[in-house]
């Protein structure tokens, strides 16, 4: 799941529902003379880009589309797949799963859920319109998905993947999602969502806010308030003001700058977690003279990670070795960060035909953080002759060109939605993934397209590790990508705020927040 940051710096309006209630009343919130707050505001870095579940794979419009949907199963706070809108499922063979469905699950235009919408989800998934998350549902056999009542649908695989239920099914792609709504909604779908989460849609104001309402009919516990407003405030500073004023609760996204003013503050509270997340600066393998492995390598070589890193992030997360998390299983811990030396730079460009460095660009969001490791970057390859223009990018601009493949060095983060090294590895560097699949460096090697294959394919065991470690080695030794940091969600609420627990994959369920006294 890409992650970017922030997006275009807009005006936003801070929409505060203040409702009056008796000291007796259920409702709860924050309490003060009678009145009880009942509306929570989130800050967010940028807007959601659709809430179409499989039109895209960002983390804005998950942080979203979190709230209005569930899905067959989820990861639970010990990493342990439960069940969710599945009452409980079965492995009936090493490729064919049964569900057997909750009954009484309303959609929020009073739908009941039967299978036939879960066939319908998963077809749709699997369709063409599913290219952001084609990584996840091309192992499905639309052809054998079978619904046996109601309440029970037979899902099969093509091949085995065990990853399946743990990856796909609680990815936000994998959505259950009312065949009536979005028939009706046509291409309008993703401004008009229908699903069977604790929260429905409202309204959405782009680039201001989207609100979203408590969903009386909603199976599982209620959310403790009636009001979610999340809204895009791309300045980071503009939400730590608006956190510390009192116009937000929640402010996502809190930079190196802020935090030390925010730990200082007596009326919030930050909350930490190492995510699933790597950013990186890729290369357009296809373009010169980024074909050549020898002028990868050498930028390599070229960049101080440590430096970049610790310059710019001053001790939120840590420099990234590999492209599988440290979170992620089978990521190698025995990895280094990848050597600083100029003098091997120098000679591999000399090799390579370009003793005096060449002219490139590297590309970036308006993240500051991100501009900020470009600069640094900028002038390290400097001094091995490389010229890198800096080229601030709008996001919605940013991806299109970067699937079509418009620039030469790209920086750019992928978080890992699910614990297999599948989700960090298959969609960043198979072959048949170039351009909006996710391979954006549109790197091409076919022994690591074929371990990627196999490796999908196998359960949990020794020789399943040995593969990824091997494919580890592989990619770093092609250096398609100069690893920089493997991120930190670090969230800053409201100190009267509980309930709340940042989530790795970096979109955060809200909907168990409480106010104190609720």
């Amino acid at each position: 799941m890409f992650s970017k940051g922030r997006g275009k710096t807009v005006l936003a309006m801070v929409l505060s529902v203040m409702m009056v209630a008796s000291l007796m009343a259920g409702c709860g919130g924050e309490k003060a003379a009678g009145k009880v707050k009942d509306t929570v505001t989130v800050g967010t870095g940028y807007d959601a880009k659709t809430l179409d579940p499989i039109a895209t794979n960002d983390v804005a419009s998950s942080n979203v589309m979190n709230q209005i949907y569930g899905t067959l199963v989820q990861v639970n706070d010990k990493g342990e797949v439960v069940p969710m809108l599945a009452e409980s499922y079965t492995k009936l063979d090493d490729k064919t799963y049964e569900f057997k469905l909750r009954k009484g699950v309303t959609f929020h235009n009073g739908e009941e859920m039967k299978a036939s919408d879960v066939k319908f989800t998963l077809e749709r998934a699997a369709s063409p319109l599913g290219a952001a998350v084609a990584h996840l549902f091309e192992p499905l056999d639309v052809s054998a998905l079978k619904v046996v009542d109601d309440y029970t649908i037979q899902i099969k695989l093509k091949y085995v993947f065990p990853p399946f239920i743990s990856t796909s099914l609680t990815h936000t792609g994998g959505s259950i999602l009312n065949e009536k709504a979005v028939k009706a909604a046509g291409k309008d779908y993703g401004q008009n969502p229908v699903g069977t989460g604790p929260f429905k849609f409202e309204k959405w104001v782009k680039g201001d806010r989207i609100e979203l309402s408590r969903f009386d009919g909603y199976y599982g516990n209620k959310p403790a308030f009636k009001t979610l407003v999340i809204r895009p405030i791309p300045e980071v500073t503009n939400r730590v003001i608006e956190l510390e004023s009192g116009g937000i609760d929640v402010c996502y996204e809190v930079s190196a700058n802020d935090l030390p003013r925010l730990q200082d503050n007596k009326e919030v509270k930050v909350v930490r977690v190492l995510d699933n997340g790597t950013a990186f600066m890729g290369m357009n393998t296809t373009k010169k003279p980024f074909d050549d492995v020898r002028v990868r390598q050498a930028i390599s070589y070229a960049i101080d990670t440590p430096t970049v890193v610790n310059t710019v992030w001053r001790g939120i997360g840590k420099p990234a070795v590999s492209p599988v998390p440290p979170n992620i299983k089978y990521h190698n811990p025995a990895l280094k960060t990848h050597e600083y030396n100029i003098e091997k730079a120098k000679q591999l460009l000399a090799e390579a035909g370009y003793p005096n460095g060449f002219k490139t660009s590297i590309w970036t969001n308006d993240r500051k953080e991100r501009i900020d490791m470009a600069t640094i970057m900028q002038n390290q390859l400097s001094q091995v002759g490389i010229s890198a223009e800096i080229k601030v990018v709008e996001w919605g601009a940013y991806l299109e060109g970067t699937a079509r493949g418009d620039q030469d060095m790209y920086i750019i983060g992928w978080t890992a939605s699910g614990n297999d090294p599948d989700v960090s590895l298959f969609a960043m560097f198979h072959s048949s993934k170039h351009g909006a699949g996710g391979n954006r460096a549109f790197y091409s090697n076919p022994k690591v397209d074929a371990l990627l294959e196999q490796g999908r394919q196998m359960e949990d065991s020794d020789a399943r590790q040995k593969l990824y470690y091997d494919v580890q080695d592989m990619i770093i030794a092609d250096a398609p990508w100069v690893f920089l940091n493997n991120s930190e969600q670090v969230v800053a609420v409201r100190k009267n705020i509980t309930g709340f627990q940042p989530s790795p994959v970096g979109y955060h369920t809200l909907y168990n927040i409480k106010f104190e006294g609720q």
